[in-house]
């Protein structure tokens, strides 16, 4: 029958790949052996994304992009796994959209470690308990994670890398949607589904919790009770899923930063993080930004937080295109230099999505 010579391609094929996977992971293991053998660390954040651009220019389809990416996520997860599994830090508990962002960049095979609150994850990871930290920098509909910020100013901890999450809200409940007496959540994802909260729950009493994982661990207890949070969370903590993707704006995007110990080699691709405070005088944000303009170097992002050292004192947080140590962006931080009281890089790292 044509039917079982085509499964019985596929059952050949699968020994090829699980064969070659198997070697791959050897591979991975003696690499990683190599690296500890020399001080390195074991993630590469330039290699993943030369590893990612590769596949998807060998890819001739079928296959997307996209579904080739998460098999190779899972992949090069089980890669670092193999030895001492790496443990990476983030904004719990389970099923938050740190956790997501977290197993979205570094797989589902590594040691996960839910931290309280944002400055648990640099604890975590400036002791040595976590390798890696996950933590949010920015929302495009609330804008700056100020407690992040913050955060880096004292830190000695890096930015290694970038996860660009797309966040989508959803009702969950173990009721039907006309039974719904109270939906819980944290404030701003109220505001993100305030619409759509308007014209299909009127009625139902909005009471903020300090997450939507917490929203559904209440949700999961509590009768004609529903939460709005992710998918992950319907999952974790069985609750149905009543309605999908709820929020106002199809265009809710976060960025979360890995944060480690180490500095992350150009890859030709980069994004640099600096921050710097400036002399009390005219004109001083504006000598700032000459430098930049001089070398022609694109600035994506400019953020001011109070220094909370002085009355009226500012930090300003710069996202630059290109890595710190390429010519024209060491001239441009070389000159800023010259112009601010403090001037600190919080790093170097690939633009990955």
């Amino acid at each position: 029958m044509q039917l079982e010579k085509l499964r019985n391609k596929i059952d050949y094929l699968d020994k090829k790949i699980v064969a070659l996977l198997n070697d791959r992971i050897k591979i991975a293991a003696a690499i990683s052996r190599l690296k500890r053998q020399y001080g390195k660390t074991v993630y590469s954040p330039e290699r993943e994304r030369e590893v990612l651009a590769k596949i998807k220019l060998a890819n001739q389809g079928p296959l997307s992009a996209s579904a080739l990416e998460a098999i190779y996520r899972e992949i090069m997860s089980c890669a670092l796994s193999a030895g001492e599994p790496l443990r990476i830090a983030y904004m719990g508990p389970e099923a938050s959209f740190s956790n997501i962002a977290a197993l979205k960049k570094f797989g589902s095979q590594l040691n996960y470690l839910a931290c309280d609150s944002i400055a648990d994850v640099f604890l975590e990871v400036e002791r040595g308990t976590a390798d890696y930290g996950v933590v949010p920098i920015e929302n495009s509909i609330e804008g700056a994670v100020s407690h992040t910020l913050d955060m880096l100013v004292d830190s000695d901890l890096r930015i290694c890398a970038q996860i660009i999450l797309e966040v989508a809200h959803n009702l969950l409940a173990n009721c039907a949607k006309d039974k719904i007496k109270r939906v819980y959540s944290n404030p701003q994802v109220f505001g993100q589904c305030r619409i759509w909260l308007q014209e299909n729950l009127r009625g139902a009493e909005q009471i903020e919790v300090s997450s939507t994982t917490r929203a559904a661990q209440i949700a999961v207890k509590e009768k004609m009770s529903a939460c709005i949070a992710s998918l992950l969370a319907a999952k974790v903590y069985h609750l149905k899923v009543v309605a999908k993707d709820i929020e106002d704006s199809p265009h809710n995007i976060t960025r979360f930063l890995v944060i480690g110990k180490t500095d992350v080699p150009p890859t030709g691709h980069d994004k640099t993080s600096l921050m710097f405070s400036i002399k009390d005088k005219v004109g001083a944000l504006h000598e700032m930004l000459v430098p930049f303009k001089k070398y022609k170097i694109n600035l994506t992002k400019i953020e001011s937080r109070p220094s909370k050292k002085k009355v009226w004192d500012y930090y300003f947080f710069l996202d630059l295109e290109g890595h710190r140590a390429q010519p024209q962006v060491k001239k441009a931080l070389a000159e800023l230099q010259n112009y601010c009281k403090f001037l600190k890089v919080l790093g170097s790292y690939p633009t990955g999505e």
